[in-house]
């Protein structure tokens, strides 16, 4: 991809899954990668190994950097901190990529409001903040910075049991929009993707369980569910020169969830 080489990016929630995917992707294009965790230095450390194996092989003559950065998204200190340390290490950040996020099943006139507002604060308030810390850096350096949101399909597709999870990414659509707007004249982008069903650590439960994963399947007109490695893709596109010309959007990635799966037999309204 054009323009990625020697770029420097931050990938919150990098430890696993999408944003393991993400940091190895980027590290593969040439940039710098500073991958964070919460509570995973171990999933971070096998992020950064295998990123730097993809990137060069000989890591020990490798041109890709990395970085590991402890950091809870939802606590606002501590993306300050991290905002910092990634300038401070890499001279500058020019990409961030708001991958951390959690979500919690329950009915939604039980959920307590600890857990409502958890969800909130990692998924959206904790993406807001990074953003905002994020394009600080970009003005005072005028630089045409990079935001990427890593947003899902429950932003458009109502999500029973999980009202906080999708009004949190109901949000972020929003928060992206608005972003790329207010920054257009700027020089700085703001993107996000939307996974749907997707293969990694978190979905364990329906993946090993054919009768789950079968349910799962039956309402994507692909009929598979995607990989990580394919939203990482979609993320390098977004960040790299040749999607210079696209700010504001979300593309979606649910091999056609978003497209009334139920509707593929036509019948009578």
């Amino acid at each position: 991809m054009k323009g990625l080489k020697n770029k420097n990016a931050l990938i919150t929630g990098g430890s696993s899954g999408i944003g393991q995917a993400i940091a190895i992707r980027l590290a593969q294009e040439g940039c710098n990668i500073a991958i964070n965790y919460r509570s995973s230095p171990e999933g971070a450390e096998d992020t950064e190994e295998m990123a730097m194996q993809k990137a060069c092989g000989d890591i020990e003559n490798c041109g890709v950097k990395s970085l590991l950065i402890q950091g809870d998204v939802s606590q606002e200190e501590d993306i300050i901190r991290m905002v910092n340390t990634v300038v401070e290490k890499f001279g500058s950040l020019d990409i961030l990529i708001n991958n951390a996020g959690i979500q919690i099943e329950c009915p939604s006139h039980e959920i307590p409001t600890a857990d409502f507002d958890r969800v909130i604060g990692v998924n959206l308030r904790g993406a807001y903040l990074c953003a905002r810390e994020s394009i600080k850096h970009f003005l005072s350096q005028n630089s045409r910075g990079i935001i990427i949101n890593i947003s899902s399909v429950h932003e458009i597709i109502p999500r029973p049991m999980y009202v906080s999870y999708s009004i949190s990414k109901g949000g972020m659509e929003n928060l992206t929009k608005t972003l790329a707007l207010e920054y257009a004249n700027r020089g700085i982008r703001v993107n996000a993707i939307a996974p749907g069903a997707t293969i990694t650590p978190i979905n364990q439960d329906w993946i090993d369980d054919p009768q789950k994963k079968a349910v799962v399947e039956s309402h994507i007109p692909m009929g598979r569910a995607g990989t990580s490695e394919e939203m990482a893709a979609a993320v390098a596109f977004l960040a790299s020169d040749e999607a210079a010309y696209i700010t504001g959007q979300t593309l979606f990635i649910d091999g056609g969830l978003t497209l009334y799966a139920d509707f593929r037999e036509a019948w009578s309204a």
